[in-house]
Parts: structure tokens; C-alpha cells; sequence
């Protein structure tokens, strides 16, 4: 099994972008989108001057349990960036998105709780909701996660979907909303020496 049947087995259809769609980023923005695969893992990341952002981390339910994920998720880590990604909604009666979310959040992760994301997905037809989770090693407001997440949307994921699907994903004005009034802003750093301001950042799929 191919890396592509590996991630499409286990990813729904309305998440998957298209094995081209895919191909194309590894070869024509081979300096930002990247594809780290093993025998028992693939992960597909964006790597910007300032951020990094997970399209999908598939580890083989062989490996689970040895800890795998979390040091996929430290090799990203020590990069010294922000690091976002999307996750379904937690569905109860689906046990899979339950454990993304807890894994996600073992490893430190936060819930932008003020940015919306709705899109329509080309394959069905249908609305989809995501939540966007992040980790900061600079604790970035959420206002910055929302500003990458469309940077993300806008050069990954609609990248040439008219090419690629015959019709156009949404503007990013459209499936990316931000809440200012629940927004939580990057804490002020107080320079301070009588003060501790060190900080444990906050933090799978």
C-alpha cells in the first residue's frame, strides 16, 4: 500500500485532497510542502518562515502505542514554530476523532476556539466543519493562527483546484471566520527579572 492509499484509507473523502493535488505540491512548492513517510507512518506538513501546519499525520494502528505520534510531533516541535492543524469535531459514535483529539491535546495542543472553519467539500457536495487546534512555543494569539490558517488555505489547499477539480474551492473570506471578541491574545511578556516568566507551552490525529 502506497502512502496516498495508506492516508485515503484512513481519512475521510471529504478531507482528502486528490492524489495529484498532492503530487503537484511535493513537486512545484517542494521548498514549503513536504512528505515525511516510514514503514509504519506518513505525515504531510507545510513548513512557512514562521509557522508549521499538519494536512495529515496517518500512523499505522502497528505502531500504536510505541509512541510514534509524539516523536512525529517532536520532530516538529523542535523546529521552534507554531504548529496548526484541522480536526473533526469530536463525534462519540466515531471512538477515531475521539483519539485524535486526545492524542492533540497530550501532546499540548489548544483549541482556537475564536476561529470558524466551514468548507465545502468538491467530493461531496457537502459542508464541512473543522476545529483548528495549535501548539506555540511563543504562545501566538489566536489572531495570528487565523491569519496563517488562511495563508495555509490559500497557497495549499485551493492550490490550482480549478486545474485539479474542475471547479474552485470557496474564498478563504468565506470558510475562515474570526470571533475578535473571544479571541485570546498573545500574553504580554513583563521584563521583569524579580519575575518567573518562564512558561510550559500548552499542547494527534
Amino acid at each position: 500500500m502506497n502512502w496516498y492509499e495508506k492516508l485515503n484509507q484512513y481519512f475521510p473523502i471529504e478531507e482528502m485532497k486528490s492524489k495529484e493535488h498532492m503530487e503537484l505540491l511535493l513537486d512545484e512548492k517542494s521548498d514549503i510542502y513536504h512528505k515525511d513517510e516510514g514503514q509504519y507512518h506518513v505525515l504531510m506538513y507545510v513548513e512557512l518562515t514562521d509557522f508549521v501546519f499538519i494536512d495529515y499525520l496517518f500512523v499505522s494502528k502497528d505502531a500504536r502505542g510505541q509512541g510514534l505520534g509524539h516523536k512525529l510531533i517532536e520532530k516538529l516541535k523542535a523546529k521552534g514554530k507554531p504548529i496548526i492543524l484541522e480536526v473533526e469535531p469530536v463525534d462519540y459514535e466515531d471512538t477515531d476523532t475521539e483519539k485524535r483529539l486526545r492524542f492533540y491535546t497530550r501532546e499540548g495542543f489548544e483549541h482556537a476556539s475564536s476561529i470558524g472553519y466551514r468548507r465545502r467539500s468538491l467530493a461531496t457536495d457537502e459542508v464541512n466543519e473543522m476545529e483548528i487546534l495549535f501548539w506555540s512555543p511563543t504562545k501566538e494569539s489566536e489572531e495570528t493562527i487565523y491569519e496563517n490558517m488562511k495563508k495555509t488555505y490559500n497557497e495549499i489547499h485551493t492550490y490550482k483546484d480549478s486545474e485539479l477539480y474542475g471547479k474552485s474551492y470557496q474564498p478563504a473570506s468565506e470558510v475562515l471566520t474570526l470571533d475578535t471578541e473571544n479571541a485570546v491574545p498573545k500574553p504580554e511578556v513583563v521584563d521583569d527579572e524579580s519575575t518567573d516568566s518562564s512558561g510550559k507551552p500548552a499542547s494527534e490525529q
